[in-house]
């Protein structure tokens, strides 16, 4: 069998031609010129090389491409006039995508020849407000269009992401106040280093249960999942959702194992509320505009905040300082507080750790100084 490999050409002239291939173009141009020479010609080619073209084609595809006999004008065989057919029907059936392709393309390279834009690549745990900024940034042409390269994941893989040099912001979550005994602290601390990293305000948001429309088991907390047996969905280790639960049934004094289907987990909020809508859980654990979005009821359980983590030393690039000055401006800010069970916080503001992150403390040493000497 063969197969097709496609490739693109990126030049300040590269043709009006949607996509390309040399074979196609030199059987078109021998079926209207009728001969090898007569091609090379309309083709601006020399003759040895559409001629050694044509044989490396033959030995490749394993066919005759060329008939000709003496005296004659060069055809193509049954074999190339297939082939050529072959490539007019694709490239009429599939014209739609192919300009669609070609067009995402060019924008996504007009991005590398624009000064004023900028992208920057982040790792996150997910969320529906990054989503949203992520559109919002993009639309800001006039002012350099900010390109965000959101790769959704745990809050734990995030900032490892993040100190491994593989994104320049990590976003994680905690609650407002955690305690420094907290599962949260013990899971973010090792992490995240006083002097090295930098903590950028985000949102405040509400996670909760998120259950079906007009909360048939009268669920209002994490006990009353474990009481009623209701199929509950969670999310997998090392999302920041998994060690806000673990910390909230740690705090009801509720076992992990008294949750039916606490094993079981979804990899976003989306695909948590998409269950429920199904009939597939009772509830899961999730954000509010998760649940609304799927016309579901949500029992609200915890603020959490959302931080922006990133090094100290790209905290004044130039692609987080666009990031810091667009999350600041009123169009942003107001429609974030659209979106249900969001609210702007502090955002775009660079956060003292150990406000944020209580479970560090900060003193300044005082400075002794020695009793001078009697002479």
């Amino acid at each position: 069998m063969h197969r097709v490999q496609l490739h693109y050409t990126l030049s300040r002239d590269a043709g009006n031609a949607l996509i390309r291939n040399p074979l196609p173009e030199l059987l078109q141009a021998v079926a209207e010129q009728g001969s090898i020479s007569g091609a090379a010609r309309a083709l601006d080619l020399s003759y040895r090389h559409v001629w050694g073209a044509l044989k490396r084609w033959e030995e490749q595809l394993g066919g005759e491409l060329i008939i000709w006999g003496k005296g004659q004008s060069a055809q193509l065989s049954e074999f190339g006039t297939k082939l050529l057919w072959a490539e007019r029907q694709a490239q009429a059936r599939l014209a739609p995508q192919i300009a669609a392709l070609h067009a995402d393309l060019e924008r996504a390279f007009a991005v590398a020849f624009d000064p004023n834009a900028h992208v920057l690549t982040l790792y996150a745990s997910h969320d529906d407000a990054l989503v949203a900024l992520r559109t919002h940034a993009a639309a800001q042409a006039d002012a350099g269009a900010l390109h965000l390269d959101i790769r959704f994941t745990g809050s734990v893989d995030a900032i490892r992401a993040l100190n491994e040099g593989r994104c320049t912001l990590a976003g994680f979550h905690t609650v407002e106040h955690p305690a420094a005994d907290s599962l949260t602290a013990r899971t973010y601390k090792p992490l995240l280093q006083p002097g090295l990293h930098k903590i950028i305000g985000f949102a405040q948001r509400t996670q909760g249960l998120i259950v079906a429309p007009g909360n048939p088991l009268g669920l209002g907390s994490l006990a009353d999942v474990a009481h009623t047996g209701a199929r509950f969905l969670n999310r997998p280790l090392g999302t920041g959702t998994r060690v806000l639960l673990d910390d909230l049934l740690a705090q009801a004094g509720v076992e992990a194992q008294a949750i039916r289907g606490y094993a079981l987990n979804e990899p976003s909020h989306t695909a948590i509320a998409q269950a429920v809508a199904a009939g597939a859980a009772d509830v899961g654990m999730g954000i509010e505009v998760a649940a609304r979005a799927r016309g579901l009821d949500f029992v609200p359980l915890v603020h959490e905040r959302y931080h922006l983590a990133c090094l100290k030393a790209s905290l004044d690039q130039p692609a987080t300082l666009a990031l810091r000055n667009l999350l600041q401006t009123p169009e942003w800010l107001a429609q974030m507080a659209t979106l249900p069970g969001y609210s702007p916080w502090q955002c775009g503001e660079v956060q003292a750790m150990n406000t944020v992150l209580p479970w560090w403390q900060f003193t300044r040493k005082k400075r002794t100084s020695e009793p001078r000497k009697k002479p």
